[in-house]
């Protein structure tokens, strides 16, 4: 098992709906409030507005002066994150599935095992946040990157009815990309730098 977090994403490439495609910015509007339930409204972006959501606070406090990962702590992270990650799905086109607000078989997010954060450094969680900072300017990079795949995704769905594989592999790198980002500057249940690549 990997030390970092790993997300799969089934990708549906053919027989695509293209009408849920076309109106997919609204019809992604009553997840997207629930999402927000979980979240501290911050006023700036959709990242740092999930990010609030995440109990990280707690962990690190935890994790400094006890060196234990709380269990509840871990399984409500991962449950926020696999919510996401369903609704960022559903956004990138890379399925017609409606996000379910409980698991489902079309996102599933594995997290390493942290041990009860035996495994963990316990003063890594103070600078973590720094030391991702070339993540974070590769991940805009991504971003970009993936808007653009987007864009042309969502006219070649509405146009053919299927979606490209090299697309579909695009967005979910990117997709797994910044779920490794979380897990280890955020969600903290790893001490192995994420790697680069898509």
């Amino acid at each position: 098992m990997s030390n970092q977090i790993e997300t799969v994403i089934t990708i549906q490439l053919e027989n695509r709906d293209r009408k849920s495609v076309a109106l997919r910015i609204f019809l992604v509007v009553p997840i997207a409030i629930f999402v927000s339930a979980f979240t501290a409204w911050s006023g700036s972006s959709e990242a740092s507005t999930f990010l609030s959501g995440l109990l990280f606070l707690p962990i690190v406090l935890a994790l400094v002066f006890r060196g234990i990962y709380p269990s509840y702590a871990l399984a409500f992270n991962q449950a926020l994150l696999a919510l996401s990650t369903r609704v960022s799905a559903y956004i990138l086109l890379l399925n017609d599935n409606y996000p379910s607000i409980e698991e489902s078989a079309d996102v599933k997010i594995t997290f390493p095992d942290v041990d009860g954060g035996a495994k963990l450094n316990r003063y890594l969680p103070l600078v973590k946040w720094f030391l991702a900072l070339p993540l974070y300017l590769v991940g805009l990079v991504y971003v970009i990157y993936g808007l653009a795949v987007l864009i042309f995704t969502w006219f070649t769905i509405l146009f053919t009815g299927k979606m490209p594989a090299a697309s579909g592999e695009v967005l979910l790198g990117v997709t797994q990309y910044w779920n490794r980002v979380y897990g280890y500057a955020f969600l903290l249940v790893t001490d192995e730098y994420p790697s680069f690549s898509l």
